[in-house]
């Protein structure tokens, strides 16, 4: 029963990495859509983050924008990462 319990944990674990492979692209798209001045119809919105005369609020929310995709993806991997350390090491303890 027990080694059923970790077998399970691991194909958790590789689920969700799979998941954040695949979100990878997806998220950077969303994030280039939203620093960027026009969408891809070509209508005027996001923040313009290539402007240098925006605000320094405008400055620091485009720096916030731009790591939001490595910490999805990041903390996701790290959530498997932490997954396969509790059902493989703290296991045999």
């Amino acid at each position: 029963m027990k080694g059923q319990v970790v077998f399970l944990g691991l194909m958790i674990a590789v689920t969700i990495i799979v998941l954040a492979l695949a979100l990878a692209p997806a998220t950077t798209e969303i994030t280039k859509g939203v620093m960027n001045t026009t969408n891809s119809l070509g209508e005027a919105s996001g923040m313009d983050c290539a402007n240098a005369s925006i605000s320094d609020y405008d400055k620091g929310a485009c720096t916030l924008i731009d790591l939001t995709a490595p910490y999805f993806i990041g903390g996701l991997l790290a959530l498997a990462g932490i997954i396969i350390f509790a059902r493989i090491i703290l296991q045999n303890v």
